[in-house]
């Protein structure tokens, strides 16, 4: 059966949705009372030795819905009308590369990323593509949660399993994270992101559980804590196991992530001068990477950040079928926004001596159909008129797609792979999740090739079984 979905059968596809979840934002003092936050703790940490060298970090930036890489970073101005978008191309600081005049400041920057133009995977729909893209199954059909954990929570497993951290902060945060169709599995939710919902660009933005608000409060929750050590007393002499020793430990780390001051400093935008928060972007994805920008720097290792809501257009994500968005009027509503914040957080990379240490990785799962079709409107909105009118659109495509790749180390300023003349299918270095994954995973020093984790039923499933590190990428 072929695995390419016809625009027919995709047209009428909402997009990716909205599913509701438990988060660690939604565990309050109450919670910490009854041990719930350190039980969880507990989960995410196993005795070792720490290791000596500088801990890799990621940014990951996810396009939920999937950009058109004809109209950014691979455009095919020699085609006809009927594939080829409206805007014009513009040179790149690197000889001979060219973007759409919808990226600008990448432009202007283009020697500090790579643009990886070959990537592709065999899965149509938003549910599959992107656990292809993020956990590496290779199933095509879409299902309603994942079967594999994703490489973020893998990540924050591996890396909890090398030692204690001294770092109060969580390991791997989400900032408006990417939580559709994907997650820890079966890894337990001990390994979800600590996930940050509230919009960064908000006067008074806070994350709550981080930090307590005066010493009154950090008084009172040092009491509440010494209570329920009292009432602990008598069933330590019956703790044949240990457990309740070693729940100190992870106790310790709650309180500490709620009086220490660096958790509150790390979320504090304010800390930043107003032209670093202008360079970004006043709006929501702006302050959204520059708070990645920070937490990395603060010692965090896996942050990931889904550009979506109202920035993107009526529908709120990059799936710019005609019944959602006219997907030209879509680009031009929310490009500005995002070349600003992206590039911003990758000249910073590097201005700011990360560039070796944090890798940014900018992908979707998947690009759009590279021919433009045409279907009514379902709703008037931005980047879409009233309903009823006939405008164009791209629909699913992930035969040839395009991501971004910067720091890291990596050798920058290049194109790896090419697609064909309309931009259909793959004709040089192809790419799909297995590589992309496995590069991921080289970065934070983990040898995907060797490494499996036991499922539910005990059987040991490696966290990567096809592909290999892209050698382009790796260093």
């Amino acid at each position: 059966m072929s695995s390419i979905i016809t625009p027919s059968k995709l047209v009428r596809c909402a997009g990716p949705l909205s599913w509701s979840r438990r988060s660690f934002m939604q565990v309050g003092l109450s919670g910490f009372a009854s041990l719930t936050w350190p039980g969880l703790l507990k989960l995410r940490a196993e005795n070792a030795v720490k290791p000596g060298h500088e801990r890799k970090a990621i940014i990951m930036v996810w396009l939920p819905g999937g950009l058109s890489h004809l109209d950014s970073y691979d455009p095919k101005p020699e085609i006809g009308s009927e594939y080829r978008g409206p805007f014009k191309t513009i040179s790149t600081k690197v000889p001979g590369t060219h973007f759409t005049e919808l990226l600008p400041h990448h432009v202007r920057i283009a020697d500090k990323f790579t643009v990886l133009r070959s990537m592709n995977q065999k899965a149509g729909g938003h549910p599959a593509g992107s656990m292809q893209m993020l956990s590496g199954d290779a199933d095509t059909r879409d299902k309603p949660k994942p079967r594999l954990p994703d490489w973020m929570s893998v990540a924050h497993y591996l890396r909890s399993k090398e030692g204690k951290r001294t770092n109060p902060l969580p390991n791997y945060i989400g900032v408006n994270p990417p939580l559709e169709y994907n997650g820890p599995a079966y890894l337990g939710d001990a390994y979800a992101p600590f996930s940050v919902t509230d919009d960064p660009n908000r006067p008074n933005f806070q994350v709550p559980n981080l930090g307590l608000a005066d010493d009154a409060e950090t008084r009172r929750l040092s009491e509440r804590v010494a209570l329920r050590k009292s009432l602990d007393k008598m069933e330590r002499a019956f703790d044949r196991e240990g457990e309740l020793g070693a729940l100190d430990e992870f106790e310790t780390q709650a309180m500490t992530l709620l009086t220490n001051p660096q958790t509150r400093d790390a979320f504090d935008l304010n800390k930043e001068d107003a032209a670093t928060r202008d360079r970004y972007g006043r709006n929501r994805w702006g302050q959204q990477l520059l708070l990645a920008r920070r937490l990395v720097e603060s010692g965090v290792e896996m942050v990931t950040s889904s550009l979506s809501g109202p920035l993107c257009g009526r529908v709120g994500n990059w799936d710019d079928h005609a019944v959602n968005h006219h997907q030209f009027e879509a680009l031009r509503f929310r490009m500005p926004n995002y070349d600003q914040a992206v590039a911003a957080l990758i000249e910073d990379i590097y201005a700011r001596g990360l560039d070796k240490r944090v890798l940014v990785v900018v992908t979707g799962e998947f690009g759009r159909t590279p021919k433009i079709s045409f279907d009514r409107s379902t709703g008037a909105g931005d980047a879409s008129a009233p309903a009823g009118t006939l405008q164009p659109g791209r629909d699913h495509w992930p035969r040839a797609f395009s991501n971004i790749w910067a720091g890291g180390g990596i050798q920058t300023g290049g194109i790896i792979g090419a697609t064909d003349k309309r931009g259909e299918d793959v004709i040089e270095r192809p790419c799909g999740p297995g590589d992309f994954l496995a590069t991921i995973y080289h970065h934070l020093g983990i040898d995907s090739s060797k490494i499996t984790i036991n499922d539910l039923n005990g059987r040991p499933t490696p966290i990567v079984d096809h592909g290999r590190p892209i050698a382009e990428l790796v260093v």
